[in-house]
């Protein structure tokens, strides 16, 4: 995909992986959608705008606003080439601790959320007989991980969505993927003690956590390859690896 002039929508990138996303895709010449619950800061706006591209923010919460958010995104550009589900939330404790609450609530975000927006771009998609969804997984989803069942679940679901979707929607020439990023220096990461960290690093072959720009790397990689659908792409330092 020429993503020059493509309309591109990140879920949840106001900072961390998904503002450095928006950052790659515009670099490429896209046009960019911001999406967070709150207020897009107007400066972040400006920071893409300097690319070149035109961008917006649409403020929205994936379990409840995906049409209008779409809408927006319609209504501004009149079409969605890329849709990446990067909203996510994390709810961690024990399993023994976890109340069903905290295990809904993390599904209801992280796969239900991404179902939504997935149901709202296929339809434009369609339309097009063009379009590609990046969903945002975890290396998790791969190997579980203690005190994040609840997330696990969520983001192991989403593989499986991403699956029967991309089977779906190859008719119309829509593809479908999932990037699985492992231990990335994010404020996810950074609340972590230096002990754990450096515990951490020493199970990632590479020895160091991911940078943002390095996800986004991989999405535009998704983005671009025109063959590529179904597939789950673990960007982890090696963690996974068979």
């Amino acid at each position: 995909m020429e993503l020059q002039g493509k309309t591109v929508l990140i879920t949840g990138s106001s900072r961390g992986i998904g503002a450095a996303m928006a950052l790659a895709f515009a670099e490429k010449g896209a046009n960019i959608v911001l999406n967070s619950r709150r207020p897009i800061a107007m400066q972040q706006i400006v920071r893409i705008k300097a690319y070149g591209v035109d961008c917006i923010g649409v403020v929205g919460d994936v379990t409840k606003d995906a049409a209008a958010m779409i809408d927006s995104v319609l209504a501004h550009f009149g079409q969605l080439d890329v849709l990446v589900n990067n909203a996510g939330v994390t709810a961690d404790k024990l399993m023994i601790r976890m109340s069903t609450a905290d295990f809904e609530q993390t599904l209801q975000t992280n796969l239900v959320g991404t179902f939504n927006l997935i149901k709202q771009s296929l339809r434009p998609m369609f339309k097009q007989r063009a379009g590609c969804i990046i969903n945002l997984a975890s290396v998790v989803a791969l190997t579980g991980n203690i005190g994040q069942a609840n997330y696990a679940a969520s983001k192991a679901g989403i593989i499986g969505l991403t699956k029967s979707v991309a089977r779906e929607a190859a008719l119309r020439q829509v593809r479908c993927n999932v990037l699985a990023p492992g231990m990335i220096d994010t404020a996810m990461t950074q609340v972590l003690s230096e002990k754990v960290k450096t515990q951490v690093i020493t199970e990632i072959p590479l020895r160091r956590f991911g940078q943002p720009k390095e996800v986004a790397q991989a999405a535009i990689f998704l983005a671009e390859n025109e063959y590529l659908t179904g597939q789950t792409l673990a960007i982890d330092g090696g963690m996974t690896m068979c």
